[in-house]
């Protein structure tokens, strides 16, 4: 067996204290019944071997008196004849004689007395061989505590039965028994009760708990509504105190996150502002640079300058114009939905991206039928169009770069496959976040942004969709679902 297959799942608190309170109790009930049944057995043995000593003495003197009369009656000397005429109150005393003449013993019952046969005789004298007091148990008869005595001319032996000694532990045992049980099944339940109800408090902490942290509280308006209910929240107990700690601590995260939020809020109106605002003097920066650039009477140096001007400003528009778009697409603004044919959008971005890198291998893979989906014609559009910019722009040339357009279910699955180098692992987690820098093996080489992927991950969230990448040496996929237009059940329900 394995070591993983060794492990014991882990009890739960309510289980241990259990376990740990009906254990402790049930041996605090095994020692105390020890300890009865102990008492009680030697009180009752006490006060049988005190009745057998009594009644040894009795037997002894009978046994005397019938040797002194033996000679004149010429009856020989026996258990029988010694108990003859005598009355015991102790019903089934038993009675061994030894004398020079033989040995003979009888057990005597409310009905009479009955003769011991010889192999009853040799169990009971092998026990009392070695000892004058003894417990021996006589085939047919019972169980007997029997005691010896000796004189110059016989030898007796006096028993008495161990039925009522017996039968006495066995019924305290069985009482012992059942009322340990019954007491142990009342403790399970009423401790099983009394920790539920103690751990309730517990239950509502991990309750509320797994609430909020099924809550998405990564990004946007998040208002944390969820708190452990003020009847589990008492901070006068130990668990309550537990509960009104996280209601406390809920209260902080919440503030926190509303204070975050804001602070994204005016970030992203300063953002939006200042981008809108830029695009006049941008504008107007670019237009004075190409006027002038007009004059043929300039100088080569002022020339060269007013182009790099020109150059700068227009890269500028274009992160002006990213940044305006992002901060829109975070309102959920920019986005108009209609019908937008995937298969379509796919030959029409390749067919863009084709001319502006001939020296790549550009392949186009989607299916004979269109792939509807409810969007925005011209941001989808953006997509497959950064998408394709990305793999041309971080690979060397010669790559071949795919371009497939597939319906996997309720998805229509837009993938961009290359065989270049690949991203590096560390880069790869933040690649989606703006102004994002590949590393020496995707490097930028054209004077791009970084917010080119961004800006696809958030129209691709705009539209109710997900993008992921993987990536190994050799080969690099993006991958972006969008919810099919009509669903399949819907269109079901529009065909029937």
């Amino acid at each position: 067996m394995t070591q993983a297959g060794m492990k014991h799942h882990p009890l739960t608190l309510q289980t241990r204290l259990m376990a740990a309170v009906i254990g402790f109790v049930s041996l605090i009930l095994i020692i105390v019944a020890v300890i009865t049944s102990a008492t009680l057995g030697t009180s009752l043995e006490g006060r049988l071997n005190d009745q057998v000593k009594a009644n040894a003495e009795r037997t002894s003197y009978l046994v005397a008196q019938q040797q002194l009369r033996s000679p004149a009656t010429g009856e020989p000397v026996t258990a029988r004849t010694a108990l003859a005429g005598e009355r015991f109150q102790v019903s089934g005393l038993l009675l061994a004689v030894s004398v020079p003449e033989g040995t003979s013993g009888v057990v005597a019952t409310p009905r009479g007395t009955t003769d011991l046969t010889h192999e009853q005789l040799r169990i009971l004298r092998d026990a009392v061989e070695t000892s004058n007091h003894a417990v021996v148990s006589l085939p047919g008869v019972g169980s007997f505590t029997v005691l010896v005595h000796k004189s110059e001319d016989f030898v007796t032996v006096t028993g008495l039965p161990r039925d009522e000694v017996q039968s006495t532990m066995a019924q305290l045992l069985t009482v012992i028994t059942l009322t340990t049980l019954g007491g142990l099944i009342l403790l399970a339940l009423t401790t099983a009760v009394t920790i539920s109800v103690s751990l309730r408090p517990l239950r509502a902490v991990a309750g509320t708990a797994m609430r909020v942290a099924n809550q998405p509280l990564d990004r946007g308006e998040v208002s944390i509504t969820e708190r452990v209910p003020a009847a589990e929240a008492d901070p006068r107990t130990e668990t309550g105190l537990v509960g009104a700690s996280l209601n406390k601590l809920l209260d902080h995260v919440n503030n926190s996150l509303a204070a975050r939020q804001s602070n994204e809020e005016r970030m992203r109106r300063f953002v939006a502002d200042a981008s809108h605002e830029l695009r006049t003097p941008l504008a107007s920066i670019r237009g004075y640079s190409e006027l002038s650039l007009r004059d043929q009477e300039l100088p080569d140096t002022a020339q060269t300058a007013l182009e790099r001007i020109q150059a700068q400003s227009l890269r500028m528009t274009r992160l002006v114009e990213d940044l305006l778009l992002l901060a829109r697409l975070d309102e959920g603004q920019e986005l108009v939905h209609g019908s937008v044919d995937l298969t379509q959008l796919a030959l029409e971005g390749l067919a863009d991206a084709r001319p502006t890198a001939p020296e790549y291998r550009w392949s186009v893979d989607v299916s004979e039928e269109p792939t509807i989906v409810l969007g925005d014609a011209g941001r989808l559009h953006q997509v497959v169009a950064n998408l394709l910019a990305n793999a041309r722009t971080h690979t060397p040339a010669g790559t071949e770069i795919t371009l497939s357009v597939r319906r996997e279910g309720d998805c229509a699955v837009i993938r961009v496959h290359d065989n270049g180098p690949g991203i590096e692992p560390d880069v790869r987690d933040e690649l989606f976040a703006r102004f994002a820098r590949g590393d020496s093996s995707r490097a930028r080489q054209t004077g791009g942004t970084g917010l080119g992927l961004a800006i696809v991950k958030a129209i691709v969230e705009g539209h109710s969709g997900s993008i992921d990448v993987e990536s190994e040496p050799g080969s690099t996929t993006f991958t972006v679902r969008l919810p099919l237009w009509p669903a399949p059940e819907q269109a079901t329900q529009a065909a029937g």
